[in-house]
C-alpha cells in the first residue's frame, strides 16, 4: 500500500477518533445554564427519528435539531427537491451541492456549524502536524445555532432559520443569468415538512423558499407563474461519515477519473506537495483470491419512477451497460440497477438514483456524487436526465427521414425513428452514471471506434444504397472498450502485496498499446482547442473526410425535406424546426475538423513511459481539412430550394419563433439567407479563431513547409470575394460571407491576438478595403459597405471599434448530452 494511502487512513482514523469523544467542556456548561431537558422541550412535538432527529413544534412553528454529541463531525450539502425548470438558469428538480465535511461546535449558548479546510492537510499521525496545517489556514463557520435544551451529551438547538432560508444560494444563480435581483422573504417560506425526514444515515430538512424581485429576465418569466415571486424547495442534508474500511486509490494522468486534490504539507520534501486521489464507490470482492467473485455490498442504482414507458426501458437497459465493465474488472454482479421502490425517497442516502427532470427548454443532463471529501468516497450518485432530450432526438431524425409521407397523418412512431431516440437514452443513462462512478469525459473515443460512453456520440447516419437515409447504426449498444479500462483501474482489487501504483500503471500502458486513448474537457472543449482528434460530437479517424461524408448525407436529406417532415394538422411555418438540426447537421464537425490547422497531437505522456508526447499535425492533412471547410461555404451547398422556400409561411399565432430557430431580419416571413449565414459563421468563426490563428503563425515559423495563417485568411477570400456566382440569392449569401470575414477580421486586428495576427489581419483589411467593385466582383453598395466597415475601424481610437456582435445562431450544445 503507498505510503500516503496508509497515512490517509491513519489520518481518518484518528478524525474520527476524534469526532466520538465526549466534550468535557460542553458536559460542564449544560448545568450551569439552566436549559431544561430534550424531553421536556419536545413534549407535544412530531418526532422525526433517525440519523439526527427532529421534532417539529406545530403551535410555535419551530424545528428542532437533536446533536447526539458535540465536536461531531459529519457531510453536509444541500438540495433543491423542486427547482426552476429551466436549463439556462441552472436551476434544476434534483440539483446537489458538492458535500461539505463539517463539525458541530458547542461554545456555551450557541453550537456552530464548521467546515474545515480540507485543500490543506498533513495526512500523519503526527496532531501536532496536523494541528499545524489547521491553524494556517482559515475555515468556515456555515451557520449558528441557539442551544434550547440539553440531555447528557445530547444538544437540542432551534433549526428553524438553518432551515427556512435560501441555503442553496438560488439568488446568486439567478443574478448570475442576468434575470433580475431577488431577495429572501421570509414571510413567504416555510418548513416544508413531507419533505422532512430523517433516515438512518442522514437527516433531511426541506423547506418552501420564496425569492421576492423584480422579475426582469425572461427566462424566469417563461418558467413561473408569477416571476415577482418564485417559490422553490430546497433540503439540507446532514449525512453520517462512512464507516472505517475503505482504500483511497491515487490517480495517474491519464486514469480517466475525476481527482479530489489537495496539499499535503505532511509530505517529506523530495515528494510532491499536491496529493491526487481518485473518486470511487468503495467496492470488495467477498473472495478477494478469486478471479471472478461477488461483492460483499454491490453497487446499485434506482431509476426514477417518473421516467415513463418506454423510456423507463431503454434508461434501465444503457445503466446496466456498466455491469459489463465491472464483470472485467473481476466482479460478479456488482454494479445493478432497479426501479426506486415505491416508499422510497431519493434523496435517502442508501439510494443512488437516476433522476428524470423536466425543464421548459433542453438542456444539459449531469452525474453528480455525494463524496467523503477526506478520501474520494462516492457515497450517493445522483443522475439528472434531462426529459427533453428525447424530444430533440426524434426532431432530429424527422428533419433526417422526413418520414411522414404523402399524408402525413398522426400515428404510431415510426420504428427507426423510436429505435434512434431509444439507443441515444440508453447511451445517455450510461454516460452521466459513468460520471457517478467517478470517470471524465473521454473526447478521444470516437476516433478509436467509439471505445466509451463518456464521449459525446454524434449519431452516425450513413446513405441506403437507394441514397435514402439509414438511422441504424446511429448508436452504439453496450459499454466501450476505454470504460473497460477505467473500471479496472478504479475498482479492481489487487491481491494483498500487490505493488498498487504499479499495477494502476500497467493498467493504462497496456490500453496504450491496444491503441485505446484517453482526453478530456481541457483538451476539447476551449474554442481553440488543438488536438485535431478530440471533439464533441465528432465521428471518425478523418475529420476532412468525415466532415465531406456528412456533407453528402446532409444534401441527401435536405433533397427530400419539406412538409413531410412534420404531420398532417401542424403548421407548415413548423418545418423550420425540423430544418435546423438539418441544416446544420455539420456544425460539430466543422470544429472537429478545423482543430487540424496549426494542431498538435499529444498525450498525458510521463518521463520514461516512452511515448511521444507531441507531434505537429501533418501538413497534407491540414490542407485536407481547409480544403473541406472551404467547401462548407460554397453557395449551391447552402442555398435553400424555391419550392422548400415557398412552404414556409410566416409563425402563426401561439406558435412563437424561438432560440432554436434560425434568426432572421425580414420581420414576420421566414429569411431566405439566414440559414447560410449561419453556416457561414460557423466555418469562418473556427478558421479565424484567435488562438487557432497564433498556432497558424507559429507553426509556419517553426517548419516552412506547413500552411501559416495568412494560408488561411487567403484561401477564405478567395472563396467569398473572387470569382463569379450562379443566381441572385447566391450573391446574397456571398456578401453576407464577406461581411462576417470582414467583422472577423477586424477583431483580430484589434484585441485579444497576438500581435504577429493582428499584423496579418491589418494588411488584409487594409487591401480588401482598397480592391474596390470590380476586382471584387460584387455590387457598388457591397463594396461601399466593406470599405466603410474598415474605414470606421481604421480610424476609431477603441481597437475594437467596427466590430459587431455575431450574427445570432440556433441554439447549439447540448445536442446529446
Amino acid at each position: 500500500m503507498p505510503s500516503i494511502v496508509r497515512n490517509l487512513i491513519i489520518a481518518v482514523v484518528a478524525w474520527a477518533a476524534v469526532s466520538a469523544a465526549p466534550s468535557a467542556t460542553a458536559a460542564s456548561e449544560k448545568s450551569a445554564q439552566g436549559l431544561p431537558s430534550i424531553a421536556t422541550k419536545t413534549t407535544g412535538t412530531q418526532r422525526f427519528d433517525g440519523f439526527l432527529p427532529l421534532y417539529w413544534n406545530s403551535d410555535e412553528g419551530k424545528l428542532y435539531l437533536e446533536i447526539p454529541r458535540p465536536e461531531m463531525s459529519l457531510l453536509y450539502l444541500t438540495t433543491l427537491t423542486q427547482g426552476l425548470g429551466s436549463n439556462d438558469v441552472g436551476l434544476d428538480r434534483g440539483q446537489v451541492s458538492d458535500a461539505k465535511l463539517v463539525r458541530f461546535e458547542r461554545i456555551g449558548p450557541k453550537v456552530l456549524l464548521v467546515q474545515p479546510n480540507l485543500g490543506f492537510r498533513a495526512v500523519s499521525d503526527s496532531a501536532d502536524e496536523r494541528r499545524a496545517v489547521e491553524q494556517s489556514f482559515a475555515e468556515s463557520v456555515l451557520f449558528g445555532f441557539t442551544v434550547v435544551a440539553v440531555e447528557g451529551e445530547r444538544v437540542l438547538v432551534d433549526a428553524s432559520d438553518f432551515a427556512v432560508r435560501d441555503g442553496h444560494d438560488a439568488i446568486s444563480s439567478i443574478a448570475r443569468a442576468e434575470q433580475g435581483s431577488y431577495k429572501f422573504d421570509k414571510d413567504r417560506s416555510a418548513v416544508h415538512l413531507p419533505g422532512t425526514k430523517a433516515f438512518p444515515r442522514n437527516t433531511e430538512i426541506e423547506a418552501t423558499v420564496t425569492l421576492a424581485g423584480e422579475g426582469s429576465g425572461q427566462f424566469v418569466k417563461d418558467v413561473t407563474p408569477t416571476p415577482q415571486a418564485i417559490s422553490l424547495r430546497e433540503r439540507y442534508s446532514f449525512i453520517a461519515l462512512p464507516e472505517p474500511g475503505y482504500v483511497p486509490r491515487l490517480a495517474q494522468p491519464g486514469s480517466g477519473y475525476i481527482e479530489l486534490n489537495y496539499a499535503d504539507y505532511a509530505t517529506p520534501i523530495d515528494a510532491p506537495l499536491i496529493q491526487h486521489l481518485i473518486l470511487r464507490h468503495r467496492l470488495q470482492k467477498k473472495d478477494p483470491a478469486a478471479a471472478i467473485s461477488d461483492a460483499v455490498q454491490p453497487i446499485v442504482y434506482y431509476l426514477d419512477r417518473g421516467a415513463p414507458p418506454p423510456i423507463r426501458d431503454a434508461l434501465l437497459e444503457g445503466a446496466r451497460w456498466w455491469n459489463q465493465a465491472f464483470e472485467a474488472a473481476g466482479y460478479r454482479n456488482a454494479f445493478q440497477v432497479e426501479l426506486l421502490p415505491e416508499d422510497a425517497d431519493p434523496l435517502d442516502v442508501r439510494y443512488n438514483i437516476i433522476q428524470w427532470v423536466h425543464r421548459a427548454t433542453r438542456g444539459w443532463s449531469y452525474g453528480s456524487a455525494v463524496n467523503d471529501p477526506r478520501t474520494g468516497e462516492i457515497i450517493k450518485g445522483n443522475v439528472t436526465l434531462g426529459s427533453l432530450r428525447a424530444r430533440y432526438d426524434y426532431l432530429i431524425a424527422e428533419g433526417l427521414l422526413s418520414p411522414y409521407g404523402d399524408r402525413g397523418e398522426a400515428g404510431a412512431v415510426d420504428p427507426a425513428m423510436q429505435k434512434l431516440v431509444m439507443a441515444r437514452l440508453s447511451q445517455l443513462a450510461a454516460h452521466e452514471i459513468g460520471h457517478t462512478l467517478g470517470l471524465l469525459h473521454n473526447y478521444i473515443a470516437s476516433r478509436d471506434g467509439r471505445t466509451s460512453v463518456m464521449d459525446y456520440p454524434q449519431p452516425l447516419v450513413t446513405l441506403k444504397a437507394d441514397g435514402t437515409v439509414d438511422l441504424s447504426d446511429a448508436y452504439t449498444a453496450g459499454i466501450g472498450a476505454w470504460d473497460k479500462v477505467a473500471i479496472d483501474y478504479g475498482y479492481r482489487e489487487f491481491p494483498a502485496g500487490s505493488d498498487e501504483s504499479a499495477a494502476l500503471a500497467g493498467i493504462l500502458r497496456k490500453a496504450q498499446a491496444q491503441g485505446i486513448g484517453f482526453l478530456t474537457d481541457e483538451d476539447a472543449r476551449p474554442a481553440g482547442a488543438a488536438h485535431p482528434d478530440v471533439s464533441l460530437w465528432d465521428n471518425g479517424r478523418d475529420n476532412a473526410a468525415e466532415l465531406r461524408r456528412m456533407m453528402v448525407v446532409r444534401k441527401a436529406a435536405l433533397a427530400r425535406f419539406g412538409e413531410n417532415a412534420i404531420r398532417r394538422g401542424r403548421p407548415l411555418a413548423s418545418i423550420e424546426e425540423a430544418l435546423v438540426p438539418l441544416y446544420l447537421y455539420h456544425r460539430y464537425q466543422i470544429d472537429a475538423t478545423a482543430k487540424a490547422l496549426g494542431g498538435l497531437r499529444y498525450v498525458y505522456a510521463l518521463r520514461g513511459d516512452g511515448q511521444t508526447p507531441v507531434q505537429a499535425v501533418p501538413a497534407a492533412e491540414q490542407q485536407q481539412a481547409l480544403d473541406a471547410l472551404i467547401e462548407t461555404l460554397q453557395p449551391a451547398v447552402l442555398r435553400l430550394s424555391p419550392a422548400l422556400l415557398a412552404q414556409l409561411p410566416p409563425r402563426p399565432p401561439g406558435w412563437p419563433g424561438t432560440r432554436e430557430l434560425f434568426a432572421r431580419s425580414t420581420g414576420l416571413t421566414f429569411d431566405a439567407t439566414a440559414p447560410a449565414v449561419a453556416a457561414s459563421t460557423l466555418t469562418i468563426s473556427a478558421l479565424l479563431q484567435p488562438e487557432r490563428a497564433a498556432r497558424l503563425v507559429q507553426q509556419q515559423a517553426l517548419d516552412r513547409s506547413q500552411p501559416g495563417f495568412e494560408t488561411i485568411v487567403d484561401r477564405l477570400i478567395a472563396a467569398s470575394f473572387d470569382g463569379s456566382v450562379k443566381t441572385g440569392i447566391d450573391q446574397e449569401i456571398r456578401n453576407a460571407q464577406q461581411v462576417i470575414i470582414v467583422q472577423k477580421l477586424i477583431t483580430l486586428a484589434g484585441k485579444g491576438s497576438s500581435p504577429a495576427v493582428r499584423g496579418i489581419a491589418l494588411l488584409k483589411l487594409e487591401k480588401l478595403r482598397t480592391r474596390g467593385p470590380k476586382a471584387a466582383g460584387t455590387s457598388d453598395g457591397q463594396a461601399l459597405l466593406i470599405a466603410d466597415l474598415i474605414r470606421r475601424f481604421q480610424s476609431a481610437t477603441d481597437p475594437a471599434a467596427g466590430a459587431s456582435p455575431e450574427p445570432k445562431l440556433p441554439a447549439g450544445p447540448p445536442l446529446g448530452d
